[in-house]
């Protein structure tokens, strides 16, 4: 994992491209980091490319079941999964294989 720092991008704080974890702040939160090196860990999983095709058409099936970008994107399963643990610093070294399946369920949807 190579992580770059200080880059631009727009509306977004970072962003995870297998190997790399791209960040807007020159010095980013541990939160920040923790949230990219989630999604890192689920792209290395899922063996890279299947991660970035689940991850479009998860959202277009949610954008056309919410009819809201953001909701649609917040309710991804990678997302919640990110979202939801990003302040626990240590979940990657007790987290479970393809645990990002937990989060596909009309329960717990964020809003």
């Amino acid at each position: 994992m190579i992580i770059l720092k200080g880059i631009k991008l727009p509306k977004i704080s970072g962003i995870a491209l297998w190997p790399f974890i791209i960040l807007k702040p020159k010095k980013p939160n541990r939160t920040i980091i923790n949230h990219e090196k989630i999604h890192s860990r689920q792209q290395l999983e899922m063996l890279v490319l299947p991660f970035y095709v689940w991850y479009v058409f998860e959202w277009l099936f949610l954008l056309i079941k919410f009819k809201n970008t953001d909701k649609a994107y917040r309710n991804i399963s990678f997302e919640r999964e990110a979202y939801e643990n990003e302040s626990n610093l240590n979940y990657l070294l007790n987290r479970r294989f393809w645990h990002f399946l937990s989060y596909i369920n009309s329960n717990s949807l964020r809003k």
